[in-house]
C-alpha cells in the first residue's frame, strides 16, 4: 500500500505510554504517511512512562485539521491530560464529523469520552476503563482490535501489530 498523500496528527503530552505512542506513529510513516507530533507546545520534549522522549513538531493551536486525514490518541496517562485542551477536544470532534480516521489505544479513549463522540460505537480499550467507556454509550468489545467505521480502538502494547495493521487498511479506505 501507499499511502504517501496521507497526513496524520499524533497527538502527545507527558507521560504518554510510550510504545502506543511511537508504534502507530512508526507503522504509518514505514507506509508513507507524514505523520506531525502534535502537543500543547511546538518543539518541546515530552517524556513517555518509561523514558522515550518525543519532540513535537507543532503546538495544538497551530494545526489545520482540515489538512489531515487522521488522528492518533496514545495510552498512558497521558490521555487525562489530553482531553483537557479544548483544541485536542475539537480536533478529535473534527476527524469524527468528516469519518477521517481516528486511532485511540489503552486509556486514550478518555479523550474520545470527553469529546462526546461514542455512543453507540463498538469499541476496545484497557479494561481499566471500560465502564467509562460504556458509561458514555460505547459497546465494549474485549478484542485485540475493534473497528467501528472511521474508529480504530485497541487495548494494550501486544496488539500493536493488529493495532498498526487496522490504521493503516483504515487509512485505505479515506479519500
Amino acid at each position: 500500500m501507499n499511502l504517501n498523500a496521507k497526513k496524520v496528527i499524533a497527538l502527545v503530552s507527558d507521560d504518554f505510554e510510550d510504545l502506543e505512542l511511537w508504534y502507530p506513529v512508526m507503522r504509518l510513516r514505514e507506509e508513507g504517511v507524514v505523520v506531525h507530533i502534535v502537543g500543547e507546545k511546538n518543539g518541546h520534549e515530552y517524556i513517555g512512562k518509561y523514558g522515550v522522549p518525543a519532540v513535537s513538531d507543532y503546538a495544538f493551536h497551530e494545526i489545520n485539521v482540515e489538512e489531515y486525514d487522521g488522528i492518533l490518541v496514545p495510552g498512558g496517562w497521558s490521555p487525562d491530560k489530553l482531553r483537557r485542551y479544548k483544541e485536542v477536544i475539537e480536533m478529535v470532534q473534527h476527524m469524527n464529523q468528516h469519518q477521517k480516521m481516528i486511532g485511540q489505544i489503552c486509556h486514550a479513549g478518555w479523550v474520545l469520552i470527553s469529546a462526546n463522540i461514542l455512543k453507540g460505537v463498538n469499541v476496545t480499550s484497557t479494561p481499566g476503563i471500560k465502564d467509562d467507556m460504556t458509561n458514555a454509550g460505547a459497546i465494549w468489545h474485549d478484542e485485540a482490535v475493534v473497528t467501528d467505521g472511521h474508529i480504530i480502538s485497541s487495548r494494550r502494547p501486544p496488539d500493536l501489530p493488529a493495532y498498526g495493521n487496522a490504521l493503516v487498511k483504515a487509512l485505505n479506505t479515506i479519500e
